[in-house]
């Protein structure tokens, strides 16, 4: 086995399973977030707690370790960027220390694709607003936007279409149960 794709996937998942807002929660609040609201360690439910600026932090630093792993591939180990952009994303939806119950891997994502291309984070970026203040939904934004980038890939940018693809289709596999309280109209609707 080559050595290189052991190096990059330590560091990687590394990375990706760091539970920034259990961290930070425990920290700051002396709460556990997984008892609060869904009990997802991700930013909306961070913002459950009323703690605009932890929720805030917790997004930034969830964004940067996907940007970081990513950037770090790129500079050692070009040919692999996909394959730590996947292994990152995967650490942080299933990290080892929490029993591999982690977030929902949606701030994270926005960190790859920052370091993938400038143009896929405006257009999921601009997209999340868009579908927020038609509709107050936070997971359907986010699965509509995922949607958007890799189809916005698949046309103008092949090179990465494949992988942000599969992004895709972990998004909707976490936010499944979002997408049945959508259906049933049950769904919170966030306050932008």
């Amino acid at each position: 086995m080559d050595i290189n794709l052991i190096i990059v996937a330590v560091y990687s998942y590394l990375f990706g399973s760091i539970p920034f807002g259990l961290l930070l929660t425990k920290i700051i609040l002396k709460k556990d977030i997984r008892e609060i609201g869904s009990g997802n360690i991700g930013t909306t439910n961070v913002l459950r707690t009323g703690k605009k600026s932890l929720a805030v932090a917790t997004l930034a630093l969830d964004l940067l370790k996907g940007y970081f792993s990513v950037v770090i591939t790129f500079i050692f180990f070009e040919n692999l960027i996909s394959y730590s952009a996947l292994i990152c994303f995967i650490g942080h939806i299933f990290p080892v220390w929490l029993k591999f119950k982690g977030g929902k891997g949606v701030a994270t994502y926005l960190g790859i694709i920052l370091a993938l291309s400038y143009k896929f984070f405006l257009i999921f970026g601009i997209s999340w607003l868009i579908i927020s203040f038609l509709f107050r939904y936070a997971s359907l934004s986010s699965i509509v936007s995922s949607l958007i980038v890799f189809i916005y890939s698949y046309f103008f940018n092949n090179y990465f279409s494949l992988m942000l693809f599969i992004f895709f289709i972990i998004i909707l596999y976490t936010h499944r149960e979002n997408i049945v309280r959508l259906k049933n109209s049950e769904e919170n609707k966030i306050k932008l």
